[in-house]
C-alpha cells in the first residue's frame, strides 16, 4: 500500500477545489455557447468529474466516488449557479481562475496515477489513467460542446503535458519505492509550474515536420 498522498480531510479538500475549478471553466464555455440553466449545470458537471469517473470505472472502483459523496456531485452545481448569475465578474477573473484550473490539473494527474495504481494496474497503465482523470472532463466537455478538445489543438497552450509529465513522475517515484507526501507533492507542483510557463510564454507542441495543409488555419480560433 502506498504512504498516503495527504490527510484524508485535506485530500477530500484539495480534490473539491479542483472540481469547483475545473466546474467553473466548464460553466463558462456553456454560457459562450449560449446554452440554457440546465445545460450549462450539465457541462459544469461533466467537466468537474468526468475524468474521475472515467477512472473510477476502468479500474472498478464502483460506484464512482461522484455518487458515493455528495460534496463532489454538489459542488459543479454551487460553480454553475455561480457562473449563471455573475459570469461577466467571473469572466474578469479568467487568469485568476487558469491559475486554479492548473492547481487542479496538478493535482489530478497526481491522485488519478496513485489511486489507479493502488486498484492493481502496472505503472504505465497508471500514468496514463492519470492523465485521463486530469483532463478527461476538459475533453467531454469541449466534445459536448461542439469544439475540437483543446488539448488536440496546436493554437492551444500546453495542457495535456504537464498532466503527463506529473504523472510520469509518479510512477518513476513508485518504480523506485520513493513516493512520499513530499515527492508526490513536488509531482504537483512540477505540473503546476510547467502549465503555467505555457499560459504565460504560450508554449505549443509542435506539428507534422514539412507540414502541408489545405485547411485554413484560425490563428485564433
Amino acid at each position: 500500500m502506498l504512504e498516503p498522498f495527504y490527510s484524508p480531510s485535506v485530500q477530500h479538500t484539495l480534490d473539491l477545489i479542483g472540481i469547483f475549478v475545473f466546474a467553473i471553466s466548464g460553466a463558462l464555455l456553456a454560457v459562450r455557447k449560449n446554452f440554457d440553466i440546465f445545460g450549462i449545470v450539465v457541462l459544469a458537471e461533466v467537466t468537474a468529474l468526468g475524468g474521475g469517473l472515467f477512472r473510477d470505472l476502468v479500474i472498478g472502483a464502483v460506484p464512482p466516488t461522484a455518487f458515493t459523496d455528495v460534496g463532489y456531485f454538489v459542488t459543479p452545481m454551487f460553480a454553475a449557479l455561480l457562473v449563471i448569475f455573475l459570469h461577466p465578474q467571473v469572466e474578469r477573473i479568467q487568469t485568476g481562475v487558469n491559475v486554479f484550473d492548473a492547481a487542479g490539473l496538478g493535482l489530478f494527474c497526481v491522485t488519478g496515477t496513485i489511486k489507479a495504481y493502488e486498484y492493481g494496474l502496472g505503472l504505465h497503465a497508471a500514468a496514463a489513467l492519470g492523465l485521463a482523470t486530469a483532463v478527461g472532463g476538459g475533453v467531454l466537455r469541449d466534445v459536448l460542446a461542439n469544439e475540437v478538445p483543446s488539448l488536440l489543438r496546436w493554437d492551444r497552450d500546453l495542457y495535456a503535458v504537464p498532466a503527463i509529465v506529473g504523472a510520469l513522475l509518479v510512477v518513476a517515484c513508485i518504480h523506485y519505492d520513493a513516493l512520499t507526501p513530499l515527492t508526490s507533492g513536488l509531482a504537483v507542483l512540477t505540473a503546476f509550474v510547467l502549465r503555467l510557463l505555457a499560459m504565460r510564454y504560450h508554449w505549443r507542441a509542435p506539428r507534422a515536420w514539412n507540414r502541408r495543409s489545405t485547411v485554413r488555419e484560425e490563428e485564433g480560433a
